[in-house]
């Protein structure tokens, strides 16, 4: 049997590709952070699927999880490492505090360094385990190439990934073990809905205030008319299994949108963004 680990399996794409995946026939390790999602997890996805409760930045935690998953595999190689979990944080550079925006790198970019190291020999870079090689499929987002104001940790954080990625995947050839990206656009998930929870207050004397409250509005239609993650797991499920798998996937609710702003000239797009949310200096 095909076994997967996947990163932050609770909600949204995580537990889409989870249950993709458990539907075609594979076993899934999925990563949450408390014993109530582990135990819903299990009621909804049945014997097939094998809850790993850890943080991603938690590295002894992490690498307890790798030994599990080891000894469930028998001397086999794990099909696919999924790098899902993640966080988005807000705020102007300027005045962010420096600890939120650690937290952001932390969890985004250290936390799948933290879940390669621990999972990646089970994908065939140790010789004594059987079976094909596995591929690591990295969950980086259109942010990855692009920078909104206002979410700089986050976009900052999907650039790393972008470059980590970038360099994994031709040091993974030694091993012949794929790295792939998947880069979502706007996606029908909790983690734009939190937006709605993220106190702002503290910016209320802020120049940026008025844009924080337009950024927030925007995140929120985001939440709501994103793509389904259901459309994401089809990706990843194809960059676990195609023969040919692309070296990165993009899938945007507006595709053109995205290729008109990739083609105009940066300063133009700068100018468009700024009037939209009110970031252009008094006149």
């Amino acid at each position: 049997m095909r076994s997967v680990v996947i990163t932050g399996a609770s909600t949204g794409i995580g537990w889409a590709t989870a249950k993709l995946l458990l539907d075609r026939g594979f076993r899934v390790f999925g990563s949450v952070r408390k014993q109530a999602d582990a135990d819903r997890l299990g009621n909804e996805f049945g014997a097939n699927f094998m809850p790993l409760l850890f943080d991603v930045t938690d590295e002894a935690k992490v690498l307890a999880a790798a030994r599990e998953v080891r000894a469930a595999l028998d001397g086999e190689t794990l099909t696919g490492l999924v790098n899902n979990a993640g966080v988005a944080v807000a705020g102007p550079v300027l005045e962010l505090a420096v600890d939120e925006f650690r937290r952001q790198m932390d969890v985004n970019v250290i936390g799948p360094v933290i879940a390669t190291q621990a999972f990646g020999p089970l994908l065939g870079s140790d010789p004594s385990l059987k079976g094909p090689k596995g591929r690591i499929v990295m969950i980086s987002s259109v942010s990855g190439r692009a920078g909104a104001p206002l979410t700089a940790p986050y976009a900052a954080s999907k650039h790393a990934i972008e470059g980590l990625s970038e360099s994994l995947r031709r040091e993974m050839m030694l091993f012949g073990i794929d790295v792939i990206i998947v880069a979502p656009g706007p996606v029908k998930t909790p983690i734009w809905s939190k937006a709605e929870e993220v106190d702002i207050s503290v910016y209320q004397n802020s120049p940026f205030f008025p844009a924080l409250q337009r950024i927030r509005k925007f995140m929120l239609q985001l939440g709501e008319t994103g793509l389904p993650p259901e459309k994401i797991a089809e990706a990843i499920a194809d960059a676990l299994t195609s023969p040919n798998p692309r070296v990165r996937y993009q899938l945007t609710p507006d595709p053109m949108q995205q290729l008109i702003t990739a083609v105009l000239p940066k300063r133009t797009v700068d100018r468009i963004i700024a009037k939209r949310l009110g970031l252009m200096p008094p006149a």
